[in-house]
């Protein structure tokens, strides 16, 4: 038995199966590179699902965190430390919001943009108690808590979880119109990717944020961007949401905040929103603890002074104008922003995961998504020779006459 069979099994024996992962086993990563147990080098092309724009082990990060571990780790937000103040200062000063509320994970963070904007809708738009709604979109992936799968129009992620919260409601993504006519007197808020990641690589019409936008002022309801997966320098600019000129009413970050080392996540906005939380309304041993602050504050520094956004804007568009000169059967479309890359699978060529199986054979790894979709989403470091290399792989994949040619 090999190295990584060993390690599969021991994971298949002891941990529950709630993922599907490709059969590779990591062991280090460098900069856009990933070894597994056997010495075999791969390109990393999914980037953690974007938790690591800076790079795997960036330095400026690792340091970082080194001199905080060895300094203060975790005091509980029963005290404050000195942290905390520098990190979302600087965070709202990049975002553009008056506070920020720090969390852990993406889905905490979703968790609590919900409960402000509910508070909120109470406290300041006057809706009657426990009547708030918040529209959300089909194919909407906002994480994996019950009462963000309770919302999700995928089957899968509810079947065996009810029963769910209520106050919600599903409408068409990228629908503007759509959006117009669900909205009552009770809607507080409207729940949105910029581009939906886990769904497929989905980008709404141009322009759909900005409208949104201006038609929930007008009725008094918050827009939740959900910057978790394509903030932070992802799709070409800072946030998704800076392409159509607005980052909602309450914004949604996590995964990069954290460099890659840490689980770092907040939700900003602006006093009328941030002030309806007290002593005691909400809280997180862990939410804006110093080794995570300090992590953070590095993470950010070093995807702005080290210009990512547009790095990926840059890169971004040459490898989809690339990736669209392949002539393939399999292929039906090439879609994304900067380097949030979706090539979608024909359906009759069969599922995207296949094809993922045969690039990792080559020495890329990837991820497919939405059954058909193969997702791309580099460390936004890389390189363009890095790349150009990897459009002949990835060429010669989707090019074959079936991926299993390919083994």
């Amino acid at each position: 038995m090999s190295r990584t069979e060993q390690f599969i099994h021991e994971v298949d024996r002891w941990s529950a199966r709630n993922y599907g992962p490709l059969p590779v086993v990591l062991e280090r990563g460098e900069g856009v590179w990933v070894w597994d147990v056997e010495g075999r080098r791969y390109l990393d092309m999914l980037a953690a699902y974007s938790a690591v724009n800076q790079g795997h082990r960036h330095p400026r990060i690792l340091a970082a965190l080194e001199e905080q571990a060895g300094r203060l780790t975790l005091t509980s937000r029963a005290f404050h430390n000195d942290r905390m103040g520098p990190f979302l200062h600087e965070l709202c000063e990049a975002a553009g919001f008056d506070r920020a509320l720090p969390m852990n994970t993406g889905a905490e963070a979703v968790e609590t943009a919900i409960k402000a904007a509910r508070k909120w809708g109470y406290e300041v738009k006057g809706v009657p108690a426990d009547r708030a709604e918040i529209l959300v979109c089909e194919n909407n992936f906002h994480g994996r808590t019950t009462t963000i799968v309770g919302f999700s129009s995928e089957a899968q992620y509810r079947a065996g979880f009810g029963p769910f919260a209520p106050g919600f409601r599903l409408i068409p993504y990228g629908d503007a119109a759509a959006l117009e006519r669900a909205i009552t007197p009770d809607t507080v808020g409207f729940l949105v990717e910029p581009i939906q990641g886990e769904g497929g690589i989905v980008v709404p019409p141009e322009g759909y944020l900005g409208c949104v936008h201006e038609m929930c002022r007008e009725h008094g309801v918050l827009v939740l961007n959900d910057e978790i997966q394509t903030g932070l320098g992802r799709t070409g600019k800072l946030f998704c949401g800076d392409w159509d000129g607005t980052r909602g009413d309450i914004m949604i970050v996590g995964k990069a905040l954290g460099g890659g080392v840490f689980p770092v996540s907040a939700i900003l906005a602006n006093d009328e929103v941030m002030d309806v939380f007290r002593p005691g309304d909400h809280g997180s041993t862990f939410g804006g603890n110093p080794l995570g602050a300090a992590v953070g504050q590095a993470a950010l520094r070093v995807i702005l002074e080290e210009r990512l956004p547009e790095r990926s804007n840059e890169l971004g568009t040459w490898f989809q104008d690339r990736l669209r000169e392949i002539e393939s059967p399999h292929v039906e479309a090439i879609r994304g922003r900067g380097l949030m890359i979706g090539i979608v699978i024909r359906e009759e060529s069969g599922p995207a995961r296949p094809f993922c199986e045969a690039l990792m054979r080559r020495g890329i790894l990837c991820n497919d998504t939405h059954h058909q979709v193969i997702r791309i989403a580099p460390p936004l470091v890389v390189t363009r020779e890095v790349l150009d290399d990897a459009l002949a792989t990835i060429s010669e994949v989707v090019t074959a006459g079936s991926p299993a040619a390919l083994a």
